[in-house]
């Protein structure tokens, strides 16, 4: 069984530790959940970001939340889409980047938006399989560290994928 839960709802209104933003190689913001977490999260958020001259693709960054529920932000930047299979490799490692650096920043709840799979064109599917696959690895590498893993769909069908690769 895997210890995932499944959540629907606006990622910028959920409280954890940190969520995972879905962020573009200069972290500076931009368009889908990325927008909406910069926007809701106010302009020091930005000004955080700067700091950090942006992500390379698979890998994450961490910054606070400020404005946000969440204390912090996880900011990864995913591949955009061609089918390659290096594709499949770098979405992967955004989410095992991302949850060693939850740990490393002594966190023990994150919320996962769904990354790549929107103006990056990842097959939700696909995305999701290869992200619960992820997940899973870093479960079993650090089954001594406790860390509530949620993924945030923003809608029903992002729900229903979920629930599908989840169960």
């Amino acid at each position: 069984m895997k210890n995932i839960k499944i959540i629907k709802g606006d990622i910028t209104k959920m409280k954890a530790d940190a969520i995972v933003n879905a962020a573009n190689n200069s972290l500076l913001g931009g368009g889908g959940v990325d927008g909406a977490i910069h926007r809701a999260a106010g302009p020091r958020l930005l000004e955080e970001c700067m700091t950090l001259h942006g992500c390379p693709t698979g890998e994450a960054r961490i910054t606070h939340g400020y404005n946000l529920p969440a204390k912090y932000v996880i900011h990864t930047v995913g591949p955009v889409y061609a089918g390659k299979t290096s594709d499949a490799h770098m979405l992967a490692s955004c989410y095992y980047n991302s949850l060693a650096l939850a740990k490393k920043a002594g966190l023990h709840s994150v919320i996962f938006s769904a990354i790549s799979t929107g103006v990056y064109g990842y097959p939700a599917g696909d995305a999701t399989k290869i992200a619960v696959d992820a997940i899973e690895k870093w479960q079993k590498e650090n089954s001594g560290y406790k860390l509530d893993i949620s993924m945030c769909a923003y809608d029903n069908r992002m729900y229903r994928i979920y629930e599908k690769m989840v169960a």
